[in-house]
């Protein structure tokens, strides 16, 4: 199922803590039956060829950015988002982490306004 993911004695291995709440997401909208492992095949392989068309030298530190980006697309074609409600999000979050002191954890309510910290 996940045979292209980088691994580490046959886990998977995330670089960053984003890119394992991006993996959970997309085993948690395919349990939901969001889509099927093969549309998910397809439109992260589409997200993959988009970004080398792009550019991308495909040197592996950037495969989880198109991981969220498939995961943007999947939820944007399912209707489950839309694509101004994500940049909304997103610049949420950009603001978010401006705010938020170095080493703290970077909140955002569900209105998607910054959480100060404790």
């Amino acid at each position: 199922m996940f045979s292209d993911l980088p691994r580490n004695a046959g886990e998977p291995v995330f670089r960053e803590p984003w890119e394992a709440k991006a993996f959970a997401m997309a085993v948690e909208l395919h349990a939901r039956g969001l889509f099927t492992w093969p549309e998910w095949a397809q439109a992260l392989s589409g997200a993959i060829r988009e970004a080398q068309a792009g550019g991308d030298p495909d040197c592996g530190d950037s495969y989880y950015h198109h991981w969220l980006a498939a995961l943007e697309t999947m939820v944007v074609t399912r209707a489950v988002a839309t694509t101004e409600g994500l940049a909304r999000r997103r610049e949420a979050w950009h603001r978010a982490a401006a705010a938020t002191p170095h080493g703290e954890p970077i909140e955002l309510g569900r209105d998607g306004t910054p959480v100060p910290p404790a």
